[in-house]
């Protein structure tokens, strides 16, 4: 991959918090241009922490991040220029209309393209003249994310924003970024531990456990490379509970049978707990 190539950047990035908690180990990540990619691993797995650094909302303990070439540390808004962002957890006024929303972003944020925002929302029926109090939780994201495309950034960055989704909105969420990325050819980095949501999104795969990257591929060539077998395998990836409590391992190459993507990132995560993060 050409440094050309590459929009997100980490290099050995490590943050420690106080009291000696770890959040990264020393990582190193390039994020490809273009199509979506899942940042998936367990909760406290440094997910969050990793894309605040590319934003600027968490200085690293140790190494650096770039966007698009730009470390946002030293030219913040430069680097913010490339990038939309949604948060974990939506933030909306409850005194202020969705239009009024679309407004102020168009006041705070130059080029905030409104008419392409507000036909995102149509899409799903959502009143320009609800306020933020009366929209549900799945609404509330869809606004969310309308507010990060309207920005036509480049790259996109997006926080667990499924993780208090029902299905359906889930879904509706999921059509409305790809057909956002796809079609404007922008790149998103979509942090999850929904394995099943980000399988029918996503075209990469970072996994990420303990601080620290435990794989990065192509969906589809994580799937070609890895296959299950029962009971546990001295060559497995990592043995780990199957459906059914017995034991199945992951292993890099053919299987008894092909490995599912939940079992692949599972296998990955089981793996990362055997071996200690990095010091920081």
């Amino acid at each position: 991959m050409s440094d050309t190539d590459v929009v997100l950047s980490a290099r050995e990035l490590a943050k420690l918090y106080r009291r000696g908690v770890r959040a990264l180990a020393g990582i190193d990540l390039d994020i490809p241009a273009g199509g979506i990619t899942a940042l998936v691993g367990p909760n406290a797995a440094g997910k969050s922490t990793l894309l605040k650094t590319w934003v600027g909302f968490e200085r690293p303990s140790r190494g650096s991040v770039r966007v698009a070439g730009i470390d946002p540390w030293k030219d913040r808004s430069a680097a913010l220029a490339h990038l939309g962002y949604v948060p974990q957890s939506p933030v909306l006024y409850d005194g202020l209309t969705v239009e009024d929303h679309l407004d102020l972003a168009r006041q705070l944020r130059p080029g905030f393209d409104r008419d392409y925002a507000r036909a995102r929302l149509a899409q799903l029926d959502i009143p320009a003249d609800r306020g933020g109090r009366d929209l549900s939780g799945g609404q509330q994201a869809q606004v969310a994310l309308a507010l990060a495309l309207g920005t036509r950034a480049p790259i996109l960055l997006l926080d667990e924003p499924l993780a208090s989704l029902d299905p359906l909105a889930r879904r509706e969420f999921l059509q409305v970024l790809t057909d956002a990325v796809r079609g404007d050819g922008a790149t998103a980095l979509l942090s999850s531990h929904i394995v099943t949501d980000v399988e029918q999104a996503c075209d990469r795969l970072v996994v990420l456990g303990v601080g620290r990257v435990l794989l990065h591929d192509s969906v589809a060539t994580a799937l070609a490379d890895h296959g299950i077998v029962t009971g546990r395998s001295d060559s497995a990836v990592s043995t780990f509970p199957g459906p059914d409590g017995a034991p199945i391992s992951l292993v890099r190459g053919p299987g008894e049978r092909p490995a599912t993507l939940d079992e692949v990132v599972l296998g990955y995560l089981a793996s990362g707990r055997l071996t200690p993060a990095a010091a920081a």
